[in-house]
């Protein structure tokens, strides 16, 4: 179909593939996909010839710096080491990039002796890195390599080599970093998840620095969306029946708390009592002796996903949320469904 006044007609995908081009993508992609599986089961078996010591030695220093972790690499290694400083950071391990050509025209004004450098090169003679290597070694700033070359220069400066093996390229020229740079960034994420798992760092922790997204939103907390104050529907344990009717109902969540001298909840008053009430032939009574005594509960620091979970399984809407056994806020269903948390 030809163009009118501008406009492109789409594509058309629909066209029935040849099976012998079907099969030769998928020939193609399994190749590629079974070298870079031996590629990473070569770093696993590499573990047990000292690559676990270097891996542990590599934490041991981050872990005593106080400052940050400066990742360098040219080409693909730095593409690669770039998502590795993103992870650090985002696992709690200060951490940035600073690619080798701008370190040798300013950017290693960045570095200070409290920092730890992760350099990354496959070949370890990169002849970019040299100018930082050079500055880590006059300054005494830490030097951990990623390479496969333990006798290439950068294998040689650094104080620790996490050394991977040699590997086939999935590329047919074997030219194309693809199987080393798959190996690159699974040794960056080892490093980093050692490195978390060390620190004790907990889904709340990975909460600080994930506010947005849909991630974010999987990790936002209680506190960040309960109704608060006045909002919650709350009686004292003398109250009546009656009233709690009347405050269940005028706050439209469904529930009314009951709470006694102390402020503690001791109880909640449901649709499901009102209505056994009713099916009972409604007799005004004290609240207590139609509350539920055992309510679910959450508190302010607990994520908001558990607790959808929670009224799932309890096939509820509401939880009132506590602090030492006193109501702090309420959350709804709807409130968890309109912040994404799924």
């Amino acid at each position: 179909m030809a163009a009118i006044s501008g406009v492109v007609s789409k594509t058309d995908f629909s066209d029935q593939l040849d099976p012998a081009v079907v099969t030769s993508a998928t020939e193609s992609v399994s190749r590629t996909l079974e070298l870079e599986q031996r590629g990473l089961e070569a770093v696993r078996l590499a573990l047990s010839g000292g690559l676990a010591e270097a891996f542990a030695r590599a934490a041991d220093v981050i872990e005593r710096a106080s400052g940050n972790v400066i990742v360098t690499g040219m080409g693909k290694s730095g593409h690669v080491g770039k998502k590795i400083a993103a992870t650090l950071a985002s696992t709690g391990t200060p951490s940035h990039y600073v690619h080798p050509a701008e370190a040798s025209h300013g950017d290693l004004g960045v570095l200070r002796d409290s920092d730890v450098v992760l350099a990354m090169s496959w070949s370890g003679e990169t002849a970019e890195l040299a100018d930082i290597v050079e500055y880590t070694r006059r300054f005494g700033v830490p030097l951990i390599a990623i390479t496969s070359k333990p006798a290439s220069a950068l294998g040689r400066a650094a104080d620790i080599g996490l050394f991977l093996p040699a590997a086939q390229e999935a590329c047919p020229n074997g030219l194309a970093p693809t199987t080393s740079t798959t190996m690159q960034l699974a040794a960056g994420d080892a490093l980093a998840i050692l490195l978390l798992e060390r620190r004790g760092f907990t889904a709340m922790d990975f909460n600080r620095f994930h506010p947005g997204g849909k991630l974010g939103s999987k990790l936002m907390t209680v506190a960040r969306l309960m109704h608060e104050g006045d909002q919650m529907p709350l009686v004292p344990s003398t109250a009546t029946l009656a009233e709690g009717i009347v405050e269940m109902t005028s706050k439209r969540f469904g529930i009314a708390g009951v709470v006694d001298e102390a402020g503690h909840l001791v109880g909640v008053l449901t649709d499901g009592d009102v209505r056994r009430a009713f099916q009972a032939g409604f007799k005004d009574r004290s609240i207590l002796d139609a509350m539920g005594q055992r309510p679910r509960t959450a508190t302010p620091d607990q994520l908001a996903v558990q607790v959808l979970a929670q009224m799932n399984e309890a096939r509820i809407t509401c939880m009132f949320v506590l602090e030492d056994r006193t109501p702090t806020g309420l959350v709804h269903v709807h409130d968890l469904l309109r912040a994404g948390v799924v």
